[in-house]
């Protein structure tokens, strides 16, 4: 079983990529609340072209998705050079660049459960709360988001997956820095490019996989339990 044992540098790469994922999921989260509440709660033009935009990442080549951020994030690109004058935020070649990555690759995963969630609740209940003179935030809080707390927790897990197997945009915007960048996939990959590497490619396949699949079962955990408070309120 020694072949199983991870080295130092392998721990380093899952490490960060669960450190990477969580930055991801949590950072993109308000901003999917918000996208998933307009799409799913409001009519207004241009509403086809937005959920266009929100879906691109999802059929684009992550290439051209990792390119795309590299030139509006990287140190010469105007976002770029924004986040690192006013925040002192620098993303190309660091690993905060790789969960910017996971977190746009991901994004659309999370809003589209997210807004299935929304449409699910019963409007009725919002109209009622409102009618008694409740403000459309305070019935946003107490009302639907509580309500669509199963899909919340789903779009999270599916966004932390996305995010833990996400390859391409990471390594065209930030590459496969060791310890810095490496995450699961660009290792995996790399392992796989030298001789003798299966091994410790197939050990971290397997990783992956545990993380992914306790992921996916806690997340139905938390939904069932939801669902049941929910459903005893």
């Amino acid at each position: 079983m020694h072949w199983l044992t991870l080295n130092g540098d392998e721990w380093n790469a899952v490490a960060l990529s669960v450190k990477v994922a969580l930055v991801a999921v949590l950072a993109s989260l308000p901003v999917a609340i918000a996208v998933a509440h307009v799409l799913a709660r409001h009519d207004f033009w241009g509403k086809s072209l937005l959920n266009g935009l929100v879906h691109l990442p999802l059929v684009l080549p992550p290439v051209v998705t990792g390119y795309l951020l590299l030139l509006s994030f990287g140190k010469h690109g105007a976002l770029g050079m924004f986040f690192a004058r006013v925040f002192g935020l620098v993303f190309s070649f660091r690993w905060t660049g790789a969960a910017l990555a996971c977190a746009v690759m991901g994004f659309p995963l999370m809003v589209r459960a997210i807004r299935l969630s929304f449409e699910a609740v019963d409007r009725k209940l919002e109209e009622t709360a409102a009618g008694l003179g409740a403000r459309p935030i305070l019935v946003f809080l107490t009302i639907t988001l509580p309500l669509s707390l199963p899909g919340l927790i789903a779009g999270m897990i599916l966004g932390f997956a996305k995010s833990m197997g996400e390859f391409g945009a990471t390594i065209t915007f930030v590459s496969n820095i060791p310890g810095e960048t490496q995450t699961l996939p660009s290792a995996i990959y790399s392992f796989t490019q030298v001789p003798g590497g299966d091994f410790q490619a197939l050990r971290l396949t397997l990783v992956s996989v545990v993380i992914s699949f306790a992921a996916l079962v806690a997340s139905e955990l938390m939904a069932r339990r939801i669902n049941k408070k929910i459903s005893v309120a």
